[in-house]
């Protein structure tokens, strides 16, 4: 399940299929910064992820990192005439990949939409490198953004996919996992209402519907510290 923002573009994308979910979170463009780009974040995330998701979908067995690589040179090659793909500002987005393959289990995260497993103990796979930054005015986040020492997401350099975190999981003794945008962990790690072991609960026993208007409630009447009021929360749930 993906719900926006109510009454904005969602610039959210998922897609799954047998054995595999791929989640993207376009990261909201600032106002007042010229991205070079006259796509918006949400154009971004449908290009990327349904490119991803179709080379998964051929399950030909690609290491997850070439498959978001290769997505963001196709991508970029799609919109090179029109924009300036050199901009560092250019749009830009999250990406989370879960993959079945065999006996185990592939996951791979590029910046903070983080995936959880459950395998009798709960293990949450996120890349924390925006949580570590020295400062967060606009000017400080432009400047580490897609940088050594800084934070990487996917935009309109290829190589940014091999900043990615990845890994694996046997399936022997896994019994569910969640994949998750920023906007529908932020009851664990935002407004912290909610553990990750009562986040899988709420989506295995009422949905993810029920996780979102949980989070739309709080968002509602709770104080961000840092980032938006309200963001696009999208949630998959898989069962083994």
């Amino acid at each position: 399940m993906s719900e926006p923002v109510p009454g904005q573009a969602n610039e959210d994308f998922v897609a799954a299929g047998p054995g595999w979910v791929v989640l993207l979170d376009g990261v909201t463009a600032l106002p007042g910064i010229d991205s070079g780009c006259r796509h918006d974040p949400a154009w971004l995330v449908r290009r990327i992820g349904g490119q991803i998701a179709a080379r998964m979908a051929l399950e030909d067995g690609e290491p997850l990192p070439d498959l978001v690589a290769e997505a963001i040179k196709v991508t970029g090659e799609a919109h090179t005439g029109t924009c300036d793909l050199e901009n560092p500002d250019n749009p830009s987005a999250t990406v989370s990949l879960l993959r079945r393959r065999g006996e185990v289990v592939e996951w791979y995260v590029l910046a903070d939409s983080p995936i959880v497993v459950d395998t009798g103990e709960i293990v949450v796979f996120r890349d924390d490198r925006v949580d570590r930054l020295p400062s967060y005015t606009v000017e400080a986040v432009r400047k580490v953004r897609n940088s050594p020492g800084g934070f990487w997401v996917a935009a309109s350099n290829p190589e940014v996919a091999y900043e990615g975190l990845t890994g694996e999981v046997p399936v022997a003794g896994l019994k569910r996992a969640a994949v998750l945008s920023d906007g529908a962990s932020r009851l664990v790690e935002v407004f912290e209402t909610m553990s990750w072991d009562g986040l899988l609960q709420v989506l295995d026993e009422e949905g993810p519907r029920e996780l979102v208007r949980r989070t739309r409630v709080a968002e509602a009447s709770g104080v961000v510290e840092r980032g938006k009021r309200y963001d696009d929360a999208t949630a998959v749930l898989v069962r083994f």
